[in-house]
């Protein structure tokens, strides 16, 4: 029985007890771990194509060590340029040994934004509480405010022009050389 498997973003072709190396996991070692993107499962000849996931399929594997690949060589040259540069890279790995493949009935695993939400359960407030909260929101804001909310859109659709003719009637010196956001910052005054 055979797998392919999309783990750490690549796929593998894994089997029971089969070692294999991903991209690093942020798994503890020793730990166990389920990948449920299964997308091919073959059980002796009998083969599932998901699409593109099967549903219930999983393999689970444990990891074994965190370590990092061997070194890979990264040279640039420009001939007859006098320019050359040598740079190394090692990936960071973990291997895991596969320890099962369940064909059906496997839990899909949650994201870990969804556990750390789920985790943080909000403490039950009393319902008059909750209610003087809702209530709270309703009250109006000071008119005094969207009036100049609106003149600064109005003032931001005019032109250079136009808002330094507005500047010249309303007597603002040194209109002549302010930009666009100085001449409606001066005329909401």
């Amino acid at each position: 029985m055979y797998a392919i498997v999309e783990m750490a973003g690549q796929q593998f072709k894994v089997a029971k007890d089969q070692k294999v190396y991903v991209h690093r996991l942020q798994t503890e070692e020793g730990k166990k771990v389920t990948f449920d993107k299964v997308l091919l499962l073959d059980d002796n000849g009998n083969v599932t194509i998901g699409a593109p996931v099967i549903e219930g399929a999983a393999v689970e594997a444990k990891v074994v060590k965190h370590l990092k690949g061997d070194k890979v060589i990264v040279f640039k040259k420009k001939r007859r340029k006098g320019y050359q540069k040598k740079n190394g890279h090692r990936q960071s790995l973990t291997e895991i040994v596969v320890e099962g493949i369940v064909a059906k009935g496997a839990k899909k695993a949650a994201p870990a934004k969804a556990k750390a939400k789920s985790e943080e359960k909000p403490v039950a407030e009393p319902k008059k509480a909750a209610a003087k909260k809702a209530e709270a929101p309703k009250k109006a804001a000071p008119k005094k405010e969207a009036p100049k909310a609106k003149a600064t859109e109005d003032l931001s659709s005019k032109t250079v022009a136009e808002l330094k003719e507005m500047a010249k009637a309303k007597e603002i010196s040194g209109y002549s050389s302010m930009k666009k956001a100085e001449l409606i910052e001066a005329l909401s005054k």
